[in-house]
């Protein structure tokens, strides 16, 4: 247990003799039964079985950060670091600040975050290897980074960049709560060591003392909304109407006189407005893997429900492909989703433990969508198989197996789509990511037909296959481009971080989007003009799908890399994409101390 020095200081304990029964979000702070409270149970702290006789130990605790008192020291973060033995490039606490006003009246507000452990925890809901717990000790939520795979779903989920992804560990780890200090009696480390007097630590909605605000946000502080977070604000401090932000992400916060707080809006300065190409960054992303993921197994899913379904609605070439080219289809099929799920799986921190994915189906779409993914997976190669045998009971397999795949794929494709609903990643939270799934599936899908009916098939039976697989891929698109229409329109209405991504998609990204968005033209004109030919030749198709391909891809590396989170702010030279970026281009990230990791994960 945390040793407890002789000469502690007063303000160093905790002390709540008086609480409330339900928080400002209307949820019970005592977490915790009489039965459970009777019979307590060891958070088993170094093996230390011992257990505290704080009375408040299973009520919800959080943090309160009196912003006016912050005077950016960072002893907080350095405190942190100390106790967790932190490297440079991991930090459970940080220190951002937004700022306004211009000389004399410039004005700056500090904010240091870490982890709130909220109400509703969308990291432990995320996370596919059920690395998180809520506690009823504290309402601590507790990451175990030995069951954590790498993913780093949890970061995207998080509103306030609280999990941290060590690319160096291949694990996540962030702040818990010091649960070993109040365990004993003490406040969190970073509390203690708050040289302003801007941190504080209790029951939640307690008041501290010589303070008289419990607000839920302040400017620069993520909606409250997404997950009921255990952190309550004071900032009285009058404010200039806008405060930006030190870091690269293009936002500003304009106060609302209506809503009586500051809201996210773009900010047009923090970037040039000239387009560009920027295709580097677009095609070597830190997704990349998951790029190759979701193309090649929407591509093979949709040519499974095309092979089982497409006769069924009057497909009757596919018959054709079927008949004469069944193996190459299935084998084909089986190297392109192997391909997609092997570069996802090596994409983990931890690749060899991949089999902890499964771990958390009941509530993770993750989990759901591995499961799905590799039901179908199973049923693909199941069905491909059993249907070489002419047997009753061969054939009576692969119709289960088609069965399971059609299931799987199902389940697999839904959850691929629910899983990037993430209220805090506005860009991906539309039903755009659904649209273009959807019609990637039907575009590439198609194109498999085409490409192996090109290559097994004779030229008669290929002309009756050619203009069925254009109309499907025309359909493809025609839904792509209304799912991208509708998307811009709402991004720019919605505005905060979506319209931010909006802008950076038509500035940063400029001549990239607007290729793609051609792109998408010029493919409905070929797959019309494929359609409607009575003879189409084999270059005219090659070159067809050659365009498709193009345009699917830089669609998806552009729905990767113009996310912006509503994360937390950064500093100049803190939690900072821009200069990250700066760090590894120009050699400082190989100096420990600027906390930059030379090659990310």
């Amino acid at each position: 247990m945390f040793q407890v020095r002789k000469d502690e200081p007063k303000y160093a304990f905790l002390a709540d003799p008086e609480t409330r029964a339900k928080n400002a979000h209307g949820k019970f702070i005592e977490l915790a039964d009489k039965a459970s409270k009777l019979h307590g149970h060891s958070l088993n702290i170094n093996n230390d079985s011992s257990i505290s006789d704080n009375p408040n130990r299973y009520k919800q605790h959080g943090f309160h950060f009196s912003a006016d008192n912050c005077i950016a020291c960072h002893a907080c973060e350095s405190a942190c670091s100390e106790k967790n033995d932190n490297p440079g490039h991991i930090a459970f606490r940080s220190v951002g600040y937004v700022e306004g006003g211009t000389y004399p009246d410039y004005q700056r507000l500090n904010i240091s975050m870490a982890c709130n452990h909220c109400d509703d925890p969308v990291c432990l809901k995320g996370c596919p290897t059920r690395a998180y717990t809520k506690f009823a000790e504290y309402g601590a939520v507790l990451q175990d980074p030995d069951i954590c795979f790498g993913c780093g779903y949890c970061t995207w989920v998080c509103p306030y960049n609280a999990p941290q992804l060590d690319p160096v560990k291949g694990e996540v780890t962030k702040c818990n709560m010091c649960v070993d200090r109040l365990e004993v009696g003490l406040k969190p480390a970073c509390v203690t060591a708050c040289l302003g007097g801007a941190l504080e630590f209790g029951v939640i909605d307690n008041s501290p003392e010589n303070r008289d605000q419990t607000k839920l946000d302040i400017p620069g502080f993520p909606s409250s909304d997404i997950t009921h977070p255990n952190i309550r604000f004071e900032q009285k401090r009058s404010l200039p109407r806008e405060m930006s932000r030190p870091d690269t992400m293009p936002l500003k916060y304009h106060r609302d006189d209506a809503k009586n707080k500051h809201v996210p809006v773009v900010d047009e300065g923090k970037t040039k407005v000239k387009r560009l190409w920027n295709l580097r960054k677009l095609l070597t992303s830190h997704e990349n893997a998951h790029i190759v993921f979701t193309l090649c197994t929407q591509t093979v899913i949709g040519a499974f429900m095309l092979l089982m379904f497409g006769p069924l609605v009057g497909l009757n070439s596919i018959e054709a492909v079927k008949a004469d080219a069944f193996l190459p289809l299935m084998v084909t099929m089986f190297v392109v989703l192997s391909i997609g799920m092997f570069k996802l799986n090596m994409h983990l921190g931890k690749p060899m433990r991949f089999y902890r994915g499964f771990n958390n189906w009941r509530l993770s779409p993750v989990s759901r969508e591995i499961a799905g993914v590799s039901l179908f997976f199973g049923g693909m190669v199941g069905f491909g198989f059993f249907s070489l045998f002419e047997h009753p009971v061969a054939q009576a397999l692969a119709m289960a197996a088609a069965v399971g795949g059609i299931i799987g794929g199902v389940a697999g494709f839904y959850y691929m789509y629910k899983l990037y609903r993430i209220p805090a990643r506005p860009y991906w939270d539309h039903w755009q990511t659904g649209s273009s799934f959807v019609g990637t599936a039907l575009v590439l899908g198609a194109a498999v037909f085409a490409i192996v009916g090109g290559v097994i098939l004779d030229t008669n039976a290929l002309m009756s296959i050619l203009p069925q697989m254009a109309l499907v891929a025309l359909l493809g698109l025609i839904l792509e481009a209304v799912g991208l229409w509708a998307h811009a329109r709402d991004l720019r209405k919605n505005g905060g971080e979506g319209a931010a991504s909006h802008f950076i998609q038509t500035t940063k990204f400029g001549n990239s989007y607007w290729l793609r968005n051609g792109l998408l033209a010029v493919n409905a004109a070929l797959v019309l003009v494929l359609m409607l030919s009575t003879a189409p030749s084999i270059v005219f198709a090659s070159v067809v799908f050659v365009s498709l391909l193009a345009s699917a891809i830089m669609g998806r590396a552009l729905f990767y890399v113009l996310v912006i989170p509503t994360t937390m702010p950064g500093a100049f030279f803190w939690k900072n994409q821009g200069f990250e970026e700066h760090a590894r281009e120009t050699g400082l990230a190989n100096m420990p101390q600027v906390g930059v990791v030379p090659d990310s994960h």
